[in-house]
């Protein structure tokens, strides 16, 4: 007889007992009532007990696959809402008097199976070390891994953020899909300049006008209008202009501009400063010319060549048979571009100044057609390895 129909039929003799004594009816209906009480405790404990037993025996005899199998099988017992939470919150309704042996049979299940769970893992990870390590034909040649290099781009931007960070400036960085104003209006572009037409420039939406960037000139009054002087630093990124495709342009390019706003800048300062880029990027022998400009957002303004280091300053077809070679432009930041951005030009000035990064590392690696910086040809990319 099982310890459940035992406890049934001594319930049911105890009440036949306590009709045979002289006991008032609601006495022996007071007694009956806390056997059947009794009787419901034992049965709810009785049943978590079965639960925990069964729940040993599915955890000895789990036999996982995979690394898969056993984190599912760690959620289904351990998880929030698994066989264990279960169990915790029928522990809640345990008498008092019984809740010592059941906490112990629950942490006991807790600790079975948290070591069982580890014990897979760890089996298992040792398990695929081993697959991995073995080696069918002791003979077999080694494989041939291929050794991945920085793109040119990215090693000569990285060389000029260097550069000029040793120089005191940091990087700024804004959306590549600006608005007229931080493109144009801000930077002194008047209303007719060749820029805001279609031809040269690519416009997403038109009143009000969205562009793609001309120039990273952009970050530039994105700083200034959040940051009060002094302000230096440089914006490198991606820009778009519509122009056609040759060994000397393309339509999306890459630069790098710098801007340095405070008291008593000079162009001096300017100067000393692209002097010493020059020589840190090419070399102590690489030497800089600055011809008059104009842009609309500097003045005075001047165009920056460096010699050119494909031909030795003879003559080719990079430098167009000059020996120089055109990489950037400069020039104070004119007033106007100063008020635009709540800055007083009676008591700051600056300079700025930007470069193409093609333009750069054609001069630096000899490189004489830009197109190949975009076309991906595994040969050409493969020859930059020592420069990581």
């Amino acid at each position: 007889m099982s310890n459940e129909k035992w406890f049934e039929a001594l319930l049911f003799q105890l009440f036949f007992v306590s009709l045979a004594v002289n006991y008032t009816y609601s006495t022996r209906e007071h007694l009956y009532v806390r056997a059947c009480a009794g009787l419901r405790r034992y049965k709810y404990i009785r049943n978590m007990i079965q639960k925990i037993e069964k729940l040993l025996s599915e955890i000895e005899a789990f036999q996982p696959a995979t690394a898969a199998d056993v984190e599912a099988f760690r959620i289904k017992i351990l998880g929030k809402k698994g066989e264990l939470g279960n169990l915790m919150e029928e522990f809640k309704s345990v008498p008092a008097e019984q809740k010592r042996e059941l906490g112990q049979r629950l942490n006991h299940l807790k600790t079975v199976a948290t070591e069982r769970i580890n014990t897979l893992k760890e089996e298992l990870m040792n398990a695929q070390a081993m697959n991995a390590s073995k080696i069918d034909d002791m003979t077999r040649p080694g494989s041939n891994e291929q050794v991945g290099s920085r793109h040119p781009i990215s090693i000569v931007k990285n060389e000029i953020v260097g550069i000029f960070a040793r120089l005191g400036y940091t990087v700024a960085d804004g959306p590549e899909i600006e608005d007229d104003w931080h493109v144009f209006s801000a930077l002194n572009f008047p209303p007719e300049h060749p820029a805001r037409d279609m031809q040269d420039t690519f416009f997403i939406e038109q009143n009000p006008d969205v562009v793609l960037r001309t120039h990273t000139s952009s970050i530039q009054v994105r700083t200034m209008e959040r940051q009060k002087p002094p302000i230096r630093v440089i914006c490198p990124g991606r820009v778009f202009r519509n122009e056609a495709i040759s060994y000397r342009a393309h339509c999306i390019f890459h630069q790098i501009e710098g801007l340095y706003i405070d008291r008593n800048v000079s162009f001096a300062d300017m100067k000393q400063s692209l002097l010493y880029f020059a020589k840190e990027l090419f070399g102590e022998q690489a030497q800089i010319r600055m011809r008059p400009s104009y842009f609309p957002f500097t003045e005075p303004s001047a165009e920056v060549d460096v010699s050119c280091s494909i031909c030795g300053g003879k003559g080719c077809g990079v430098c167009k048979g000059t020996g120089w070679l055109e990489i950037m432009g400069c020039g104070m930041v004119d007033p106007n571009v100063l008020k635009s951005n709540n800055i007083d030009p009676n008591e700051y000035s600056g300079f700025a100044f930007g470069m193409g990064i093609e333009r750069i590392a054609m001069l630096k690696y000899g490189v004489g057609d830009l197109r190949l910086y975009f076309e991906n040809d595994v040969r050409f990319l493969n020859q930059f390895e020592s420069a990581l």
